[in-house]
């Protein structure tokens, strides 16, 4: 199971792949499987890892108009613990449609109280993945390119989101080659947060295809802290912290807690690649 820093458990390095070749597969959050069943959406733990292998159903998908439920970019959930009474799980589809669901649990049976579709206007948004903020309680996104954040919950935000607009601080000097480069790959953005420490970066990823073969590989990454004014400040030390990048969830750990990973650095886990970067290794000139 995956855990969050706050867990300061020693992270589990070995994947359960078993599970990685079904059809229905979306991938994890906070810890939970997530697939895609028949129209709707189920969270599961992994029977490796807990026996009793609880499972959350979500209401069945509805499209929204001018929106689609089929395609699911992924899938974010405010708390992993099966005891927790109160969790939010947010699923992200490719487009505008983003579906908010609040679960209470009662004797471990899992009830939904509200649920909600919002249909988000900016068409930055369409592409990215969502996340959960346990520092601002919301669910966030951030828009292509990097410039926005929006945040949405249940209550404030449901209909308008609260939008962060991020001002690029202390970018590294590039060589005409480097930044050819970086305007050749497909960039995406990430966003993580440590609930141990409260900070939160943002992740611009590049990558491009290989030349010997037909697969994408990480040409670079630039990682950004986030204040609460909005300053992106581009940095390659995040301290004793360590980032994971995955097909569907981004997180944040002290390396301390994980094993083989060191501080500073990123594991990235994708379809065409698993290796890990060295933010203070990386050369822009």
């Amino acid at each position: 199971m995956v855990r969050r820093d706050g867990d300061m458990i020693p992270f589990d390095l070995d994947s359960p792949y078993d599970f990685m070749e079904a059809p229905e597969l979306i991938g994890s959050t906070n810890g939970w499987i997530t697939s895609l069943v028949d129209g709707r959406v189920c969270l599961y733990t992994h029977r490796g890892k807990r026996p009793d292998h609880e499972r959350i159903w979500l209401p069945a998908l509805e499209s929204l108009p001018l929106c689609q439920a089929q395609v699911v970019t992924n899938v974010a959930m405010s708390s992993s613990s099966p005891e927790e009474e109160y969790r939010v799980v947010a699923v992200k589809f490719l487009g505008p449609q983003l579906s908010i669901s609040q679960l209470i649990s009662r004797r471990h049976a899992q009830v939904e109280v509200e649920g909600i579709h919002i249909r988000i206007s900016n068409p930055c948004f369409f592409s990215s993945p969502v996340m959960y903020s346990e520092k601002e309680d919301m669910f966030r996104i951030v828009g292509s390119g990097g410039h926005l954040v929006g945040s949405w919950d249940l209550r404030k935000h449901k209909d308008t989101p609260k939008i962060q607009r991020l001002q690029f601080q202390n970018l590294p000097e590039m060589s005409k080659a480097k930044r050819e480069l970086l305007y050749s790959c497909n960039t995406s953005e990430h966003l993580v947060e440590s609930r141990t420490t409260g900070e939160t970066f943002m992740v611009k990823w590049y990558k491009r295809t290989s030349k010997t073969i037909e697969r994408m590989e990480t040409k670079a990454l630039m990682v950004f802290k986030i204040d609460e004014e909005g300053n992106a400040v581009y940095t390659q030390d995040i301290g004793d912290l360590c980032i994971f990048l995955t097909m569907t969830e981004s997180f944040c750990f002290p390396a301390c807690s994980v094993r083989h990973m060191r501080p500073s650095r990123v594991k990235i886990m994708d379809v065409d690649e698993i290796t890990i970067v060295d933010l203070a290794a990386q050369k822009w000139n």
